[in-house]
């Protein structure tokens, strides 16, 4: 389990850091002492089409009150050269980067949930894989170069399922089964370009995450989100994005993290290795309960989940 101040010194880029598993996991690195880098397209003066409060500002401000220091760079990841900017920042003020997540997502509002091909909204679709993947593809052609600068660099790509769940299920559409299924294989296909080279990629999914647009959803907070279970039970199993942060922290300072290249992981089968904790102490492994309860149809128990 990653301790405080595990990470001082290390430079970590969280791309796509505005909300939910982004800001989960900026806040976990700077409470490990890390510098960090986040980007989105909302800030304090501008929002982009989600409408959305949460900012990039307030994420680093959170980074930097958890112990490590926040510095928020507004960033569409679909312009190459706001990347390249980006990067060349980092390089002239840290001279290193030694964490990328790929956290950028975007398509909430973008996929029709079991709407076929045929009937999907084309343009929504296609602009689902664009932020999905092309926008890690920017992100990591114009970033590894810097962090190969020195060896031990990590590169998580966050997705949602892991590889084996994704690989024997239909994920809601066409468009977002294809997106989170090609985030696992970039994890796969890094691992092979970067382990050669002394750095380690691995794919991270999050359980069932009380994100601020999933609680929202529900019409409930993080304090009282156990009123959501009237209207669905199986959100017993829910975590909040923090335990998704703090199983990268534990990955960034493991000097063991090659073991893991190219794998897909969870963030409940990653706590069962690091010993890490939600916040309220729970150690959810929602992909296992998936599997072992809600896709079977039993009444929702999470005694042993969590």
């Amino acid at each position: 389990m990653s301790r405080p101040q595990e990470l001082h010194g290390k430079v970590c880029l969280v791309a796509g850091a505005t909300r939910g598993a982004g800001r989960g996991i900026a806040v976990e690195l700077g409470a490990a002492g890390a510098t960090v880098y986040v980007t989105g397209r909302t800030t304090r003066t501008r929002r982009s089409e989600y409408d959305r409060p949460e900012t990039i500002e307030d994420t680093a401000d959170l980074v930097t009150e958890a112990g490590g220091r926040g510095i928020a760079v507004p960033t569409d990841h679909l312009e190459q050269d706001q990347v390249r900017a980006l990067v060349d920042r980092i390089d002239g003020e840290q001279g290193r980067l030694d964490v990328l997540v790929n956290d950028i997502w975007g398509g909430e509002h973008l996929f029709g949930w079991e709407v076929p091909v045929w009937e999907h909204d084309l343009d929504k679709g296609l602009r689902l894989l664009r932020l999905a993947v092309d926008t890690h593809a920017i992100t990591s052609h114009y970033a590894l170069p810097l962090l190969l600068r020195h060896p031990g660099g990590l590169v998580v790509e966050v997705t949602d399922g892991t590889a084996e769940y994704n690989g024997t299920r239909y994920r809601n559409s066409f468009f977002y089964d294809l997106a989170k299924t090609s985030v696992l294989r970039m994890a796969f296909a890094l691992g092979h370009e970067l382990g050669p080279r002394g750095a380690t990629a691995v794919a991270l999914t999050p359980g069932w995450m009380r994100s601020e647009i999933m609680l929202d959803a529900f019409g409930v907070t993080e304090e009282t989100w156990r009123e959501a279970l009237t209207a669905q039970p199986h959100f017993a199993i829910s975590e909040t994005p923090r335990y998704t942060g703090r199983a990268v922290a534990a990955l960034a300072a493991d000097p063991d993290v090659a073991r893991f290249n190219g794998t897909s992981q969870s963030s409940g089968g990653l706590a069962a290795v690091y010993g890490h904790t939600d916040l309220d102490g729970s150690r959810p492994d929602a992909w296992r309960y998936l599997v072992e309860v809600q896709d079977t149809g039993k009444p929702a128990d999470v005694t042993g989940y969590r």
